[in-house]
Order: structure tokens, then C-alpha cells, then sequence
């Protein structure tokens, strides 16, 4: 644990040189079924003797709080020789276990199922302390693999204060001050409260979201859009405008109502008919509907609706974060260092005064310009002017009479 913390609470995380390639590809693909989260962050072998890696440097994920809330992974790990928090969800069914009470002799061990893809009271309090252990002197840039379908509402978890664990998640991440990087992993999703808790908007100074070409983002699920948006009458219209089938029984229809002989049986026979066709389209136009609302929650709409800041290849995501972190890490400490020596620059102009360093759109490239300036000399530079300032300040103040006085 120690190898994660910095020097002092005001560092930054050690960063140590890459024992593992950051340029690597991910060969650990997450699925839509069922599988362990570990894999994806630290790689696993096959039964068949394969070795998958996975995220992270090799060996060097250490999770924390294991047996606590364990629909939620959490620990601490390293992304190219740099110390991460790590967060991340387990996608199988666990159980949480409620010890008998030592006082009560008639009290039993309780097994309580907890389904995947879920916050729980538990889980969410867990999430919120690790991202607090992370802020708090550990420094630590903070990755969340987001893979949620929402929390639990049941009764029992309301009591148990599902509603409370969550906004603590939402203070958490508003309090953060370094980093957040929240990435839907392939086959992933982010539907319901769960997208609302971690929604860059609630901290857009350090947080950003990314998702994988294959993951899926919505509050509601395409079946869920669908009955919403596309109910029976809608679904009826658009089946009467389209089938031909359909057109020409709504002819015959209109036919046999204005005709005088035999109308009524004659109507209702075609309405039965009607009724058939209806039922025999309505399955088909209903899976057109989900897959066209599933179109709504890939990451190509995703990013052109600004919820998201890239679609990315998740082999390829490992080397496109380790690049990132580096330049926001590097960013962060210059933006620092410029307000310790001039404390009346606001965040937003030492930013704005740190990006035109390097202008690159391209973070590697950006690393690289970063890392070619002189930044002890510009912040220097800034020390300079900002005594400047203050001097000509305080000389401003004092009586005309008495400012010749004041100098040499």
C-alpha cells in the first residue's frame, strides 16, 4: 500500500519507470456474460495454459475492502509505473453475509443474494469510502470501470439506505481533486440512478467519461425507451402506413362499410383479419424499435451528444489512458505550482496558461512538449511577475509625498 502513497499529503503519487509496456495491447475482453472483474484488471490464465494480461501493470493490482460490499471491486493499482484507485463491478451474483448476534442465542448466519451490475447499500457506502481514501492524501488519479444498471430499490435496501450511500458517492467525486477517468468497458452499460451519480457534469474539472466501442449507455434499456416511447397505438399506425397487407385490408374495410348488403359480417371478418396481421407484425416492429433505440446508447451517439468525450477500442485503451493520466498528472502539477507562487491566478487562467505550453490535441505528443519545457523557469517567471505585482500594489498605496521615499 505504502508504493501508492506519496512523499507528503500536498505531492503527487510516485511515478515510477514502466515495468510493464504501456503500449501493450489488452488481450483479457470483457463479455456481456457473467465473468470475474480481477481478470479484467490484472489479466488471468486459461484453463487451456493462455495467458490473458489485463488492464494494469502485471502484479501490481492490490484490492482493498474484498469482503465488504463485494458487488463492487475496489483497490489500487498501476497504469505504466503510475498509481491509480481503482474501481470496478462484479458482473456475477454474490451473497452477503450477515453474522448470526453473539447476544442472541436463537439469531442465525444470513445469506442475502445480491445481484451483478448493482449498487446495494453496502456496495455504494464501499464505493464512496474508497473514493474518499483516494482523495485524502493518497493523491491518487482514480479510474472507474462503470458497468451499472442502476441501484437497488428494494424495501429493505431503502431502509438499509441505499439513497444516502449514494449521494456520499456524489460528494465524493464533487470533492475530488485529482483525476477521474469513468470508462464502460466492452459489453458494459450505464443505465439509471447509476449514470446520475457519476456523470462528469457534478465535477467536469476532473472528471471525464469514456466508453468502449461495444458498451452501451442510456438511463433507460431499448425495451424500456420502447414502451415509453413506441406503445401499441404508435406501433398499429405505423403498421397500417407501411404493410401492404395491412393497406389492403383497410381498403376492404372501407369497402365493406359503405356497401349496404351483408356489411357487418363482412366488416368484422376483415377486422379479425386485421387483428392477425397486427399480431403477427407486432413482435418484428418491436424488435426494430429496440434495435433502433439501442442505436441511441452506442458510443459513436454517445460522443456526438458531448456525454462522453471518446469512443475507444478497449486492446488499444490501455496505452491511450497511460498517456492521458500522464498529461493530466503533469497539468495538475504545474497548475499547482503556478497558484503556490501566485496566489491570485484562479484555477481556470493557470489552466488556461499550462495548455498553451503544448496545444496538442494528441496526448502523447502533449507529454512530449510538456516534458521539453522548462517549467521550473516559467514558474519562476510567474514568482517574478507575481511579486511585481504586489509591490507595485503596495507602492500604489502609499501618499504621493512619501512613494520617493520608498525607493533605493
Amino acid at each position: 500500500w505504502l508504493a501508492f502513497t506519496p512523499k507528503t499529503s500536498s505531492d503527487s503519487p510516485p511515478l515510477l519507470d514502466p515495468t510493464d509496456p504501456p503500449e501493450r495491447d489488452v488481450t483479457f475482453t470483457p463479455s456481456k456474460t457473467p465473468y470475474d472483474p480481477r481478470h479484467m484488471l490484472a489479466g488471468t490464465v486459461t484453463p487451456e495454459g493462455e495467458k490473458l494480461t489485463g488492464f494494469f501493470d502485471e502484479g501490481s493490482f492490490q484490492e482493498c475492502l474484498e469482503g465488504w460490499g463485494r458487488s463492487v471491486v475496489t483497490g489500487r493499482a498501476k497504469l505504466g509505473g503510475i498509481p491509480m484507485g481503482v474501481i470496478a463491478v462484479e458482473t456475477r451474483n454474490v451473497d452477503r453475509r450477515v453474522p448470526a448476534d453473539p447476544a442472541n442465542p436463537a439469531s442465525q448466519e444470513v445469506l442475502e443474494p445480491q445481484a451483478g451490475q448493482v449498487w446495494f447499500p453496502d456496495s455504494a457506502h464501499k464505493t464512496a469510502a474508497a473514493i474518499r481514501d483516494f482523495n485524502r492524501g493518497e493523491n491518487l488519479p482514480l479510474m472507474i470501470f462503470a458497468n451499472w444498471r442502476g441501484f437497488s430499490g428494494g424495501t429493505r435496501d431503502m431502509y438499509n439506505e441505499v439513497l444516502k450511500f449514494g449521494a456520499q458517492i456524489v460528494d465524493a467525486l464533487v470533492e475530488y481533486k485529482h483525476p477521474v477517468f469513468v470508462y464502460i468497458p466492452p459489453g458494459g452499460e450505464l443505465r439509471g440512478g447509476s449514470w446520475v451519480v457519476i456523470d462528469p457534469a457534478i465535477n467536469p474539472a476532473q472528471m471525464e467519461m469514456y466508453a468502449d466501442v461495444e458498451s452501451r449507455g442510456g438511463i433507460l434499456e431499448p425495451a424500456g425507451i420502447v414502451e415509453v416511447k413506441f406503445r401499441t397505438p404508435q406501433q398499429k399506425e405505423l403498421m397500417h402506413r407501411l404493410d401492404p397487407e395491412l393497406q389492403r385490408l383497410d381498403a376492404q374495410l372501407e369497402s365493406a362499410a359503405s356497401s349496404e348488403v351483408g356489411a357487418g359480417e363482412t366488416a368484422k371478418e376483415i377486422e379479425g383479419q386485421i387483428r392477425t396481421r397486427e399480431e403477427k407484425l407486432a413482435p418484428l416492429y418491436t424488435q426494430i424499435a429496440c434495435e433502433f433505440a439501442d442505436l441511441h446508447d452506442r458510443a459513436g451517439r454517445m460522443e456526438a451528444k458531448g456525454v462522453i468525450r471518446k469512443g475507444l477500442e478497449w486492446r488499444r485503451a490501455r496505452e491511450y489512458f497511460y498517456w492521458r493520466v500522464r498529461r493530466r498528472l503533469i497539468e495538475q502539477d504545474a497548475v499547482r505550482r503556478l497558484q503556490e507562487v501566485d496566489t491570485a491566478i484562479s484555477v481556470e487562467d493557470a489552466r488556461s496558461t499550462v495548455a498553451s505550453w503544448a496545444a496538442e490535441e494528441d496526448d502523447k505528443a502533449a507529454v512530449a512538449a510538456l516534458e521539453a519545457v522548462d517549467i521550473d523557469a516559467k514558474v519562476e517567471a510567474a514568482r517574478i511577475e507575481a511579486l511585481k505585482r504586489k509591490v507595485r500594489e503596495v507602492y500604489e498605496q502609499l501618499p504621493e509625498a512619501e512613494r520617493a521615499s520608498a525607493l533605493p
